[in-house]
Order: C-alpha cells, then structure tokens, then sequence
C-alpha cells in the first residue's frame, strides 16, 4: 500500500472518531448534571461510575490489543467496539436511576475497551516510524472536532429548540450510525510487516522490559492523580454556570484539546515526545492549581476548561505516539493493551479518590493530591528523558 493510501487510513479512522465522538459528546457534555439530578445522585457517585466504567474500558484494551495481535486482525475489533458504544448511548434516556446509568456507562465504555488498542495500533501500522506523532494528531484532531460540534449541537437543541436531555440522548444515535458505516466502507485492514509466532506470556515479557517498563511507572505515577473531564464541568456549575451552558464549557475543553493536538504530535516528531509530553503533565499541574486558587466566577471557569484542553492534547496525543519507539510491530496491540491496562486501572483510583476528596473536604484537597503526583510525574519523566540521552 503507498503512503498516499496509508494516511487515507488514518484520516478515515480520524471520521469514525468524529462522528463517534460526535455522539458521545453530546451525551457526556450533560451527563455529569444528569446524574446530579437523579436519585442518590452526588458528586462522589459520579467519580464512582467514571472510576468503575473507564477502568473497566482500560482492562479491556488489554485484552482486545493482545487479541489483535494474536489473530492478526484489527478492523473487526474496531467495528465491534464502535458498535456497542454508538448503540448503548441512547439508552441513557430510558435511565431513571443511578445504577441504570452505570450500566449504560459500563456497556459504552466496554465498546470503546474493544475498539481502542487494536485502533491504535493500525494507526501505527499504517505510517512510518517518523510519522508517528503527526499521524496521531491528525486523528486527534478530526477525534476532538467532533468532541466540539457534539456539546454546540446538545445546546443548541436544548436552549433554541427547546428538548430535554432525553432528546439529546436519542439524537446520539444519527452521528454514531454514520461512524460505523465509514468503518465497514472505508477502513482497511493493515498489518505491520515484523511478523512472528505469538505467545501470549512471552509476548508480554518482552513488552514489559527496559525503557518501556520505565515510562509505564512514570504515566502511572501521572494517571493516578489525573481526573476526567466531568469535575471541569462539575466546577464549572459550582462557579456559576448555567446547566444548559455547561455543554459550552465542554467544548472549550474541546477546543483548546483540538488546536494543540495536531502541533505538539508534529513537535514531538522534531524534538522528541518524552519533551513534550513533559510539557502536557505541566499543563496538567496548571490544572490542578488553577482548581485550587481560582475565584468563583464564570471566566475562570472558561480559563480551566480550556487550560485542561491544552493538557489533554498533548497528553493524549503523544503517549501513544510514544509507544512504537518501545516495540516492534508484532506486540503493538499488546503494548498498547498493556498500557492502557495500566492507565485505566490508576484512573479508576483517581476519579474515586478525587471525587472523594471533593465531596468530603473540599475542592482544594483534591486539587492538591492530583497537582502533588502530577509534580512527581514530571521530575520522573524529566529524569526518565536524561537517560534516554545517556
């Protein structure tokens, strides 16, 4: 396949995560107050359900990654996983009580579980090894294009027309139809050219080794303290606005997330990725204190949403840009399971912890425990980059 043909993958990927992201941000743009408003619903339950449902996703990245890998095969875990997501979501409607939403969130989040290693690792089969980062931020950003267009149509629909969340719900269900028919009509399978017979336990020793072990202590360091978007939005309310503009200050996040996305995966090609993703953590850490210090006014609400963009960015660009500097071909469904093994376990620790945190002494003490690794991660990856030059 030509190179011209090889990034064509890419950018069709980049639309089914937009029109996915689409859907699901329409839906996520809400659901935090949603949740709020239902039966034993708080803020320490929410950072429950994220924590439960996203760890859930992370174990099985693992799983689908290794699988991949095993049967040589990426595209029909990625249209299964696509599947069951863009289907779940407008369940959310039918929802009258905490635990039904969990469910639904448990079931969206399995989807993306399956998708998401073995996608990411045609993304890296399908360019060169200094095209990496570009690739992944290319996809990021046609990803987080649609991460704006979902929360400007969820208000627009809201505020202009009138609907309820419910209607938004159903709505959901139009975008991510279209992701799935681009998977199954313009995707194509890739497949690295370094083959080799696959054993599950070797392939995972020879992943878990070296530099590759040393950056996974590092991002879990990191993860562990890194809360999701759902307490930007939960801040936001609580510093004075309005429920039905709560999907704009998503896409802040969103936006903010789009612009840097493509640049820092470029920069990253040139200067090298452990650079900037040292640059995300500290955008991260901004985060964190900006939480903590900020008065309870509107803009800063505006300036939190969109500095926590910039983190998101680059982070999320660039660790898994990173990744096939690592490994070989042959393991990058594993290696990308692993690390999302791992990331998504510390991410369920974070969101309960945070949320806990939260709800018993206050914004400052969660700020503080997220902002307090956030600096632990960034001295360790500081030195993890000095001995790469060694």
């Amino acid at each position: 396949m030509s190179e011209e043909n090889e990034f064509k993958n890419v950018i069709r990927l980049g639309y089914v995560s937009f029109f996915t992201d689409f859907s699901s941000e329409m839906v996520l743009s809400i659901l935090p107050v949603y949740i709020l408003n239902l039966p034993g619903g708080s803020i320490a339950t929410l950072g429950l359900i994220e924590g439960i449902a996203e760890s859930l996703s992370y174990i099985l990245r693992a799983v689908s990654g290794i699988m991949s890998d095993k049967f040589r095969k990426r595209k029909i875990f990625i249209l299964i996983g696509y599947g069951l997501s863009n289907l779940a979501k407008p369940f959310f409607a039918l929802s009258t009580t905490v635990s039904h939403v969990l469910g639904i969130r448990v079931l969206d989040r399995v989807g993306k579980g399956v998708r998401t290693a073995p996608r990411d690792a045609l993304i890296s089969d399908s360019v060169r090894k200094d095209q990496q980062g570009a690739a992944f931020g290319l996809h990021r950003t046609l990803d987080q294009l649609g991460a704006i267009v979902g929360p400007l149509v969820a208000t627009a629909v809201m505020v202009w027309l009138g609907w309820t969340a419910r209607g938004v719900f159903y709505l959901s269900l139009v975008p991510g139809t279209i992701a799935l028919f681009v998977i199954l009509f313009g995707v194509k399978e890739i497949i690295g050219s370094e083959t080799r017979d696959f054993r599950f336990l070797s392939g995972l020793r020879e992943v878990l080794q070296g530099q590759y072990l040393k950056l996974l202590i590092v991002v879990s360091v990191f993860s562990l303290g890194a809360f999701n978007y759902s307490f930007i939005l939960l801040n936001a309310k609580q510093m004075g606005v309005n429920d039905a503009l709560v999907p704009i200050v998503y896409a802040v996040v969103n936006v903010t997330h789009t612009a840097i996305a493509i640049p820092a995966g470029r920069l990253s090609d040139k200067i090298g990725k452990e650079k900037v993703l040292l640059l995300g953590y500290i955008a991260f850490t901004a985060t964190a204190a900006l939480l903590a210090v900020s008065p309870l006014n509107v803009p800063f609400a505006y300036l939190i949403a969109a500095v926590f963009g910039l983190y998101m960015g680059v982070v999320e660009t660039v660790q898994r840009a990173m990744i096939p500097k690592y490994v070989d071909s042959s393991l990058r469904g594993t290696a990308y399971g692993v690390y999302y093994l791992v990331v998504g376990s510390c991410f369920f620790f974070a969101n309960s912890i945070v949320g806990s945190l939260w709800e018993r002494w206050g914004l400052w003490a969660s700020s503080l425990y997220s902002g307090g690794l956030a600096v632990i991660a960034v001295i360790g990856l500081y030195l993890f980059t000095r001995k790469e030059k060694l």
